[in-house]
């Protein structure tokens, strides 16, 4: 049968139900029947059970919907939306008014999915003919896969198709005409910038951009070790006590630490949430996200929970705005992902191909992207002797196959055991800077920060910046923002559910610290690290939260990929447990301080709201339409108090319902 990826159904397109990771064929080829496991309180697939309120790409269960909101908050189908009560009806369907015009915003038909999978097809649409061996057939790119449906026709009716360069993003920002259709605002590139290149702005961002200009926030953001370590960040250093342990200090410490509940692969997911949501170095939490994406080890897998960490620190923080060539190597010389992929399985005599495949399929070129399965079997034959022991990286050149390798145009005779090492790293370095890996880099990237469908145009000069700068990330992303194309995406990108959550956050400038009075039983997690615990689970729920994909290829990317009426209603569900102080452990102010004076006519206290929350000033459609959450008969002259006249809460929560806050 065909190989599957874990988590794939037989057509290749996703499917929470597909069989395990050794039943689908994603086995080593020694047959010794080792799997990857998915993480901790998931199905075998990897999949939330739907008894948990399982989400996630293309599966959702609505009714188990929003299971760990604060307690006594009103979700929208529970008590505060009782269908009997009239003012509750109105109020549940002025909600879905507001919130449900994201998908019609990028080009309609987002909600009716429809996937493609071909066999020995071209994705680029360039009428080339891609070799593929039948008898084991390579899969599609997952995000341009999702987007030759008609949802992603639709989309790219509404997506730029040309650019040009300028000197720098202040003058590409100038320069861009956005004309597609979107309710944001057209002639904000400083909203525009923020909202692409962090996980969601808040006031400091808006005033930083102000304060340092596009270009100068750009620079120092491109060196973020020059940007000062927030109270939050400062705290997860502090209190993730596992995430600066070596190995050796876990593997002496384990004991101890398993007796106070407090595991390293635990808390290296805790570690990243809480970069995204208090990191002022926010364009570089992204690209670590897009690198946990891209080269996707999963955060839970059995005999990683002691390595895990050092490869997010070692491999994908330390390379984020480097040179990907490095990382790629770094990353191969790694027991997480020798052990993740099964290389420490793989002899001369018993050789296993899912390191080598997973290299070229997800690492660099790319599936259907001029590699064959002889390419494959090659590259898994040079990779031999590359193992773990005692979880730390080993060459074994006793089991290194010895002799002619050739793979996508890289040859070696590979004569020697003893030398086996260097040529594999060669051949390392020629895979991550051949010119498919280029654009397959530069596709991800653009698709990651500009549009599900990237114009072409822009690809082609990021792969170019990509091969003339020997894969330099922040120079790719210097040539993305100096280009039109990037300031003309306008409302081409929706925030998937996690990023929606941060950006939720963010925009309540919700703190790290516990409020005066807060207690708690466990006195082993401080109450920072129990918080985001709480946040990691809604995220499990959502099927978004950091590196837990048990498949390695990494987070669709694109909007159809996470789109489902049910996770849309839980992800307001849960603004407002934020926006209410549900989860505890963190400092928030009441809705009604987010103003400090605020107006006294409810049409002047909602745009102000507005602006400092989603950076817009609404129509008057939604305007009003938010105005009757409150009352049917509320104007914009109506008087309101600081409360909103009792609904401000409700307020909030409509305003994080509209298309804009979905909208990156």
């Amino acid at each position: 049968m065909p190989r599957r990826r874990p988590g794939q159904g037989p057509d290749g397109n996703y499917d929470p139900y597909a069989d395990s990771y050794y039943e689908s064929g994603y086995e080593d080829q020694t047959g010794s029947g080792r799997r990857a496991q998915a993480p901790r309180g998931y199905d075998r697939q990897g999949a939330i059970p739907a008894d948990r309120g399982g989400s996630g790409p293309h599966f959702y269960d609505p009714s188990t919907a929003a299971r760990s909101r604060g307690a006594g908050l009103p979700d929208i189908e529970d008590e505060d939306f009782d269908d009997e009560e009239p003012s509750n009806w109105r109020r549940r369907t002025a909600m879905i008014a507001i919130g449900g015009g994201a998908a019609a915003l990028i080009g309609g038909g987002a909600y009716a999915v429809t996937q493609f999978f071909g066999e020995g097809t071209d994705p680029a649409n360039t009428g080339a003919e891609v070799p593929v061996d039948t008898a084991a057939p390579a899969y599609v790119d997952q995000n341009q896969s999702l987007m030759n449906g008609q949802a992603g026709l639709g989309i790219r009716k509404n997506t730029p198709t040309t650019g040009n360069s300028f000197g720098t993003p202040a003058d590409a920002a100038k320069n861009a005409k956005v004309t597609a259709k979107t309710v944001l605002p057209t002639k904000d590139p400083v909203r525009h910038l923020a909202g692409r290149l962090t996980f969601g702005p808040n006031s400091k961002t808006i005033a930083d951009i102000n304060k340092l200009g596009i270009n100068g926030w750009i620079a120092k953001q491109l060196k973020p070790e020059t940007i000062p370590l927030t109270r939050g960040e400062q705290k997860a250093d502090a209190e993730l006590v596992t995430w600066s342990m070596s190995y050796e200090q876990l593997k002496a410490q384990r004991e101890d630490l398993d007796k106070k509940g407090i595991q390293a692969d635990e808390q290296n997911v805790r570690y990243a949430i809480a970069k995204q949501l208090f990191s002022d170095r926010q364009l570089f939490e992204m690209m670590v996200d897009f690198f946990g994406d891209y080269f996707h080890v999963a955060a839970f897998h059995e005999g990683n929970e002691l390595t895990r960490a050092s490869f997010e620190r070692d491999v994908i923080r330390k390379h984020a705005l480097g040179n990907y060539v490095d990382m790629f190597v770094a990353g191969n010389r790694h027991a997480a992902l020798l052990k993740y992929l099964d290389q420490d399985e793989s002899t001369k005599d018993q050789i296993n191909e899912n390191l080598a495949r997973e290299n070229l399929e997800l690492y660099t070129v790319g599936a259907f992207n001029g590699y064959t399965e002889a390419d494959v079997r090659q590259a898994a034959m040079l990779q031999t002797g590359r193992s773990v022991r005692d979880n730390q990286y080993v060459y074994r050149p006793e089991q290194h196959y010895v002799g002619p390798v050739k793979i996508m145009g890289f040859s070696h005779a590979n004569p020697t055991a003893e030398g086996g090492e260097a040529v594999q790293e060669a051949y390392y370095r020629y895979l991550a800077l051949h010119p498919n890996t280029a654009r397959y880099m530069a596709q991800n990237l653009a698709t990651r920060f500009v549009s599900d469908v990237p114009p072409k145009t822009l690809v082609d000069a990021m792969a170019k910046t990509y091969l003339d700068k020997k894969s330099n990330i922040p120079a790719v992303l210097m040539t993305m923002l100096s280009r039109t194309e990037f300031w003309a995406s306008v409302g081409q990108k929706v925030r998937r559910p996690g990023e929606y959550l941060t950006a939720t956050y963010r925009a309540l400038e919700i703190g790290a610290d516990a409020p005066a009075g807060f207690t708690s039983n466990n006195t082993n997690l401080s109450p920072m690290v129990q918080g985001l615990g709480d946040i990691k689970r809604k995220l499990e729920e959502y099927g978004h939260a950091p590196m837990e994909l048990p498949t390695p290829n990494g987070y669709a990317d694109v909007y159809v990929a996470w789109t489902s009426a049910g996770t849309m209603v839980n992800q307001w569900n849960d603004a407002y447990t934020a926006i209410t102080g549900g989860r505890r452990q963190f400092t928030w102010q009441k809705p009604e301080a987010i103003i400090a004076s605020p107006p006294a006519t409810a049409g002047a206290y909602l745009d102000a709201l507005t602006k400092k929350l989603i950076n817009v000033t609404l129509d008057n459609d939604r305007r009003l339409a938010i105005l009757h959450i409150v009352s049917p008969t509320m104007t914009a002259s109506t008087p309101v108090d600081a409360t909103f006249n009792g609904a401000i809460a409700s307020v909030v929560r409509a305003i994080f319902a509209t298309p804009h806050h979905h909208l990156r």
